[in-house]
């Protein structure tokens, strides 16, 4: 996610606006910029690369004058990290500043607008579009001109704006994405989040929806859209600077796990409109969809344990064979792909080499490639023939969450999508498809707000030897990213097996106080895995059942128990693995492991 700062006041604003930025470095980011207003000019410096570039550039902010600036850290959306793509954004005449947060999901139709009248643009991203329009649309009100201009934006944004027009303030207004402001003595400030201000206060306003900020040196004034007065609450950050930096959480994968929510509304939203999937990065005609007898998909890790979910909704939604292949063997495989064949190639970082390389080999075979990956412009992403960006934002700790949750969201979409153009799905199964996908987000909520309970069991179950994860269907593709997720933050040995398959062997192992997970979310399975889980428990075994709330008598099948919401069957997994994280990150935290850097790990894989 990326990171917005700015002061007003009476001090040099560039080496605080630096220091601010270097707060938000753990948000990731691939350029960043500052832009200050001289007296005379607004005056911008960016580049692309690490804070440290910026601070070379700038002398660390000493050869930069102006009591009145805003910064940016960017992590890509709209555009390939350069300096050009960079924040802030400039308009036309140079009058008029901008640094934003989120998507503007209209901003070509509003970009042809501009450029029809004679604008200029210097970048590819959505933001100078924002910057174009308030010049566009400015008659000597600053306020009344970004009022305006938010009437006609679709999408998300958290915006910080100067110029040199009225060079004695800064507004700011968010929609969906965060921002703060601060408030200090004859000086204020705006930011994504609290580390970049810490340093200079404790007092903050927590800006809601549609709520326009505008700072001077000696107060801030918030409205609404209608130019009412909003009366805040001043809230008093009592952390220290280094929980600070992780949102006031003692690790980055407990804040990302609790970051889920937001993260699939942001997936999601963009490509919901009027209650249809539109996915305008798939060039794919019906025709060629159609032309595909096969679906490959490539990945490793969590992202191949979203291929092998994905195996089963598509085939059951799409009714195409699909296979799912470890991208570490599929080269070496000689694998059946030509053109007729769809390959889908998963990965966070759009980087990771293996992936990278069986993605080459499906090509060379003849295959359309779509890939669904998270940072703009990486090697997978510039290479696949069409690319779906799961816009999750940066994920600092090493063991994924809503970079899973984010891709799972991800393939919901192409399955809805592709069913409708393949006939397979009905217009009611598509709506009902639709409304179960867009309340994900608020289902998981619930879930993580009763995450006591889960932490609660890790504490009695925490001192496991061995833990075996069962499961059926879908329930079986999640038991193996929740195998994974315990084994590698906690160093507990842990496997994912199909339940039927037990009794051809696996159950040897099953001796007295053996932790048994079982996922039981499956409607159509239940009776089947209640079955498993009789098997094992006459065998000693200690389970601990994951089910649907609407099945409440397993409370008596098994020791312990886990509910979520009920949803669809297709959904499901973005609920269940909501737990199965939080219980391999307790787990971890009471054995006292390196919960955001495991051992022998690292966050993108990017040699063989």
């Amino acid at each position: 996610m990326c990171g917005i700062v700015g002061y007003i006041g009476y001090e040099q604003a560039a080496p605080f606006l630096l220091g601010g930025l270097e707060k938000l470095e753990y948000r990731g980011y691939d350029s960043a910029g500052i832009c200050l207003n001289d007296g005379e000019k607004l005056v911008v410096k960016k580049s692309k690369g690490k804070l440290e570039e910026l601070k070379k550039l700038t002398n660390n902010g000493n050869d930069i004058i102006g009591t009145v600036g805003i910064g940016h850290t960017r992590w890509a959306t709209h555009g390939e990290p350069s300096d050009v793509n960079a924040h802030p954004h400039l308009s036309d005449s140079c009058r008029f500043a901008v640094v934003h947060n989120g998507i503007i999901e209209n901003y070509l139709q509003l970009k042809d607008m501009l450029t029809a009248k004679g604008v200029k643009f210097r970048s590819m991203t959505d933001t100078e579009v924002i910057a174009q329009l308030i010049e566009y649309y400015y008659k000597g009100d600053l306020v009344d001109t970004v009022i305006k201009v938010l009437s006609k934006l679709d999408g998300s944004y958290a915006l910080g704006v100067i110029s040199i027009e009225d060079p004695d303030e800064i507004i700011a207004v968010r929609k969906e994405s965060p921002l703060i402001i601060g408030l200090g003595e004859n000086e204020n400030y705006i930011a994504s989040d609290v580390p970049a201000i810490l340093s200079k206060t404790r007092s903050i306003y927590r800006l809601e929806n549609n709520e326009i900020a505008i700072l001077r040196r000696d107060g801030v004034k918030i409205i609404n859209t209608d130019k009412d007065e909003v009366t805040k609450q001043v809230e008093t950050i009592n952390w220290d600077i280094d929980a600070a930096e992780k949102g006031g959480y003692e690790h980055f994968m407990f804040k990302e796990i609790m970051e889920q929510p937001k993260a699939i509304r942001d997936t999601i939203t963009p490509r919901i409109k009027n209650g249809r999937i539109v996915l305008d990065e798939i060039k794919l005609t019906a025709e060629q969809v159609k032309s595909f007898n096969k679906i490959n998909i490539l990945a490793c890790g969590s992202a191949y344990h979203v291929g092998v979910v994905a195996k089963y909704i598509f085939e059951k939604v799409l009714r195409k064979p699909v296979e799912t292949d470890l991208a570490s063997e599929f080269r070496y495989r000689d694998p059946i792909v030509d053109e007729h064949t769809l390959t889908i190639v998963i990965s966070q970082s759009g980087e990771t080499a293996d992936t990278k390389e069986a993605m080459k080999e499906a090509q060379r075979r003849g295959s359309h490639v779509i890939s669904i990956v998270n940072v703009v412009g990486s090697a997978i992403a510039s290479e696949s023939d069409d690319v779906i960006y799961t816009w999750a934002g940066p994920e600092i700790a090493v063991a994924t969450t809503k970079a899973y949750s984010t891709q799972l969201a991800v393939i919901y979409l192409m399955a809805i999508y592709f069913g409708d153009m393949l006939g397979t799905i009905t217009p009611d199964e598509y709506r009902n498809y639709v409304s179960e996908l867009e309340s994900v987000p608020d289902k998981i909520t619930k879930i993580l707000e009763e995450e006591e309970h889960v932490q609660y069991l890790a504490s009695k179950l925490f001192n496991s030897r061995d833990v075996f994860f069962i499961g059926r269907n879908i329930d079986y593709a999640l038991s193996l990213e929740g195998s994974l997720k315990l084994k590698e933050i906690s160093y507990i040995h842990s496997e994912a097996y199909a339940a039927g398959e037990l009794k051809h062997g696996t159950i040897s192992l099953i001796e007295k106080g053996t932790l048994v997970i079982a996922l039981a979310t499956h409607e159509e399975l239940i009776g089947k895995i209640v079955s498993n889980i009789k098997e094992v428990q006459a065998r000693g075994a200690n389970v601990l059942c994951l089910a649907c709330e609407n099945h409440q008598e397993l409370k008596d099948v098994a020791q312990s128990t886990i509910f979520i919401p009920h949803s669809c069957d297709m959904m499901l997994p973005s609920l269940a693995v909501i737990p199965l994280q939080l219980f391999a990150y307790y787990v971890a935290s009471l054995k006292g492991c390196d919960i955001d850097k495991p051992r022998n790990l690292a966050k993108s894989v990017t040699v063989e």
